[in-house]
């Protein structure tokens, strides 16, 4: 192998380890503005896409441990890697494709797991790692929220009824 394809080859697996996904994407017909206004929004999400050479993508992904993938690797194909999370570039990259109908999502791998572009979309469709670590803490103060308001409840009443009898007065 000459030494430009062992390079890019390397510096491919470095993305591939260092990501717990990947995104496989057809770019085909997407303009140079288009390419750059969509690296742009994935890098607020915190990914990051690049074109890459298909022979040499299936040796780094080969190397990665991940899977052979054969013939799936054909057309003009980019990946978006990332260090987080793979619900939020999905999400960056459905919605780009709905305002310009591409890019399309071929499949992906999340810890070594194949999935296929329905499972891409349902990805996308999941709301924001910080809004369901929301939604987890407060199902998980809930309980102790109302144990606490139980608890409170026959200390608070018996309360009351002794201002209730302070408040009237001394007994005749």
């Amino acid at each position: 192998m000459r030494a430009e394809k062992t390079i890019l080859t390397k510096e491919y697996l470095g993305r591939l380890n260092a990501s717990p996904f990947f995104i496989v994407l057809n770019y085909q017909g997407l303009k140079v503005a288009a390419i750059t206004e969509l690296r742009r929004r994935l890098q607020k999400a915190g990914a990051e896409m690049h074109v890459v050479k298909n022979s040499i993508f299936r040796l780094a992904v080969k190397e990665a441990g991940v899977a052979d993938l054969g013939a799936t690797l054909t057309g003009q194909l980019a990946v978006v890697t990332g260090p987080r999370d793979i619900s939020a570039a999905a999400k960056v990259v459905k919605t780009f494709a709905a305002e310009f109908d591409k890019p399309k999502m071929r499949f992906g791998y999340l810890n070594h797991q194949r999935l296929e572009e329905p499972d891409l979309k349902a990805l996308a469709d999941l709301p924001s790692l910080e809004v369901l670590r929301g939604n987890l803490l407060g199902a998980l103060q809930a309980p102790a929220t109302k144990l606490a308001v139980l608890l409170n409840t026959p200390a608070t009443q018996l309360a009351r009824v002794l201002q209730a009898r302070v408040d009237k007065g001394p007994a005749a």
